[in-house]
């Protein structure tokens, strides 16, 4: 589970700063658990995530924690799936309304 996670955080920290990849990590939610690279918890307190994110609606901004959602699963660099409980997660996200707050922690 843990090398799990780091592999998801390796693949979007990498991509958001490949110069060929010069992009928001593209995210794609799923409604199966199964499908999923990592669960996600949403919680409301940034202290408790491990990422602060920001949601962004261009896909070229590529800054660390920003997240661009893609309607495709063929587009995207990570397929995630939000879970409502806290001990399911792999990944526990804050989101912010301001870019410039947006990380990850490893």
């Amino acid at each position: 589970m843990r090398l799990r996670l780091r592999s998801l955080f390796r693949l979007i920290f990498l991509s958001a700063l490949s110069p060929l990849g010069a992009s928001a990590a593209q995210i794609y939610i799923t409604s199966y658990p199964s499908e999923a690279n990592a669960k996600v918890y949403v919680t409301k307190y940034a202290s408790e995530a491990n990422c602060i994110v920001y949601e962004t609606q261009y896909s070229s901004e590529s800054d660390p924690g920003v997240w661009f959602y893609t309607k495709y699963k063929s587009e995207a660099r990570a397929v995630i799936y939000y879970t409502q409980y806290k001990s399911e997660a792999d990944l526990i996200v804050y989101f912010t309304k301001y870019k410039n707050e947006a990380r990850c922690r490893y």
